[in-house]
């Protein structure tokens, strides 16, 4: 089994903002070299969260309307500043895994793979990539 890593960073610009990945994790998944396995997605941050779904403009708002409906900026958290942006990152991974075949991504038609900003503002997120298998 080979395995593949690469890191590389976003950078968000205001809370909710949702940026697709497809493309570049798809880059990263060629450039490996590994034909058939595993492609592995993190972010190592406590408030960064993944979605696999339709990145359309009227779905992306919906999205942030049900994080804010289940997870609103509210002072009724006891978490001094950002209860919120953490309890997200419980609700939506902060990773993701998919499958490798033929040395492509797999998604399904309407499928991209997009990080949300579940944060206060604005920031750099690294982004940790591993692609493993044959």
């Amino acid at each position: 089994m080979s395995v593949f890593s690469k890191k590389f960073t976003i950078v968000t610009q205001r809370p909710g903002d949702m940026v697709d990945l497809t493309h570049h994790i798809e880059g990263i998944v060629s450039s490996s070299g590994i034909r058939h396995g595993i492609v592995h997605v993190f972010a190592p941050h406590a408030t960064a969260v993944f979605a696999l779904t339709e990145l359309e403009s009227d779905l992306k708002r919906d999205i942030q309307t049900l994080l804010d409906q289940l997870t609103p900026v509210s002072s009724r958290w006891h978490h001094p500043s950002n209860a919120h942006s953490h309890l997200r990152s419980m609700l939506i991974p902060p990773d993701r895994t998919l499958p490798v075949r033929d040395g492509r991504l797999i998604t399904g038609t309407w499928q991209s793979l997009f990080f949300i900003e579940a944060g206060l503002s604005g920031r750099r997120v690294n982004i940790e990539v591993t692609v493993m298998g044959e």
